[in-house]
């Protein structure tokens, strides 16, 4: 019985002592997922960033650091990354960098929330105000509404992690901006690093609070730095999620359709017409366009095929090209103002559909203009050769037959050319060619 009690003490001796080996063991292997992020904040910058501290949280990661770069974006956006990195299972750093980086508006909110929040040299971080609205005249009661939610929302993250409240306040209210030195000094961020491994030196042994009042020491000298790239379909998205990418993707689209419309059956304009709207559909839809922008472009487009096919003194067209430049304009009206088409590509594409369309309605009034072709009006004009002599009436040979001929200008010999001048039934009604037109 004393020797069945020495084994199992053993045995349990030998379970703890492996368990501490493979505790070691991960410690000693344990990671930092860095997340890259330069660019807009938007919905599929969220489905990056989740995927990010997910992937973190089930590799038990150290950390996961966001490296950050944005001059903001949609404010739904912003408010889902923020609650991934409040209901975070691993510590969340956010790391403005590289030098000469921002976090500005939207990225002013993800840096506020993260659990330590740091910045390389010669970055800046603020200017918040809300800028859901643009430029579009609101009353003065929803527009302070609007910012005193933005303001009570940014000052609530800052009182949890313990961070300058009142300058998150004004960054919002006042729109303050502040350099990575200012931000240290305020209290608005906890680290200044030069570079990734300076940051995770100095993060080494900092203690972080994760939601439920988890304290957690990081323990991150020595750790394998791992960097979580997009995905391609990730790149890719967030890719045509550009103002201008999205534009350009829609007049491609509405052109690929419009040389479908008036050349039916070539198929490859109207295949690639038709994926170029989708994705300008699936960006505008991520970027908040402005359903007012996207209708005129389409009204201008339906005034241009419609121009093409009732060719006169081009009003349609003109009004045409009024509404896709008006269009072009307010179709990011009502975003952040970063978040708009760069006039020159306005001006490059409108020049570039104009010329499109003047070449398609000269095209259109010519055939229009064309004498008949068809039938026995064809015949008309035509040269044929005399097979039996015409005194007046005999035989020519035209485009491969034979026809019962009169001639109109005197008698004609066998081998003579004449010309068509006239079709009744089968009978052509000739004249000899050097006196045609007499």
């Amino acid at each position: 019985m004393g020797k069945l009690q020495i084994l199992r003490v053993l045995l349990f001796a030998g379970l703890v002592a492996i368990g501490l080996i493979s505790i070691a063991a991960r410690a000693a292997d344990s990671d930092i997922v860095v997340l890259r992020v330069k660019g807009t904040v938007n919905p599929v910058l969220v489905d990056y960033i989740k995927r990010g501290v997910e992937q973190a949280e089930s590799d038990y990661a150290v950390a996961c650091i966001v490296q950050l770069d944005t001059p903001g974006g949609l404010d739904t956006a912003m408010r889902d990354i923020v609650q991934e990195i409040l209901n975070a299972e691993v510590p969340v750093v956010v790391y403005v960098s590289p030098s000469g980086a921002r976090a500005a508006s939207a990225g002013t909110f993800i840096t506020i929330a993260a659990h330590v929040a740091a910045m390389a040299p010669n970055t800046v971080i603020g200017a918040a105000s809300p800028v859901a609205l643009g430029d579009q005249e609101i009353p003065d009661t929803e527009q302070q509404k609007i910012i005193n939610d933005a303001a009570a929302y940014i000052r609530s993250l800052a009182e949890a992690r313990g961070r300058n409240a009142d300058w998150a306040e004004d960054a919002v209210r006042q729109a303050v901006s502040a350099t990575e030195q200012e931000a240290l000094q305020l209290g608005v961020i906890d680290i200044v690093a030069p570079n990734l491994d300076a940051l995770i030196s100095q993060l080494d042994g900092r203690q972080v609070t994760l939601l439920g009042g988890t304290v957690v020491n990081l323990q991150t000298q020595g750790a394998n730095i791992r960097t979580v790239e997009m995905n391609t379909i990730e790149k890719f998205l967030y890719t045509i999620a550009d103002p201008n990418i999205a534009y350009i993707l829609l007049s491609v689209g509405m052109l690929g359709i419009m040389v479908e419309i008036f050349s039916p059956g070539l198929v490859f304009p109207g295949v690639v017409g038709g994926v170029c709207l989708a994705l300008a559909f699936y960006a505008l839809g991520v970027l908040s366009a402005n359903i007012a922008g996207i209708l005129l472009i389409v009204l201008a487009f339906g005034l241009f095929v419609a121009e093409a096919f009732t060719p006169g003194i081009g009003a349609l067209a003109a009004g045409g090209i009024a509404a896709l430049v008006i269009g072009s304009l307010i179709l990011f009206e009502g975003g952040v103002p970063f978040i708009r088409v760069a006039p020159g590509l306005i001006a490059t594409v409108v020049v570039l559909i104009a010329g499109f369309l003047v070449f398609v309605i000269w095209r259109v009034v010519k055939v229009h203009r064309r004498r008949i072709v068809t039938g026995r009006e064809e015949l008309i004009g035509k040269t044929a050769s005399v097979r039996e002599a015409l005194k007046p009436e005999g035989m020519v040979f035209l485009d491969g037959e034979r026809w019962t001929a009169v001639s109109q200008s005197g008698p004609v010999e066998l081998g003579e050319e004449v010309v068509v001048t006239k079709v009744e039934g089968l009978k052509l009604y000739v004249a000899k060619k050097q006196e045609e037109g007499k």
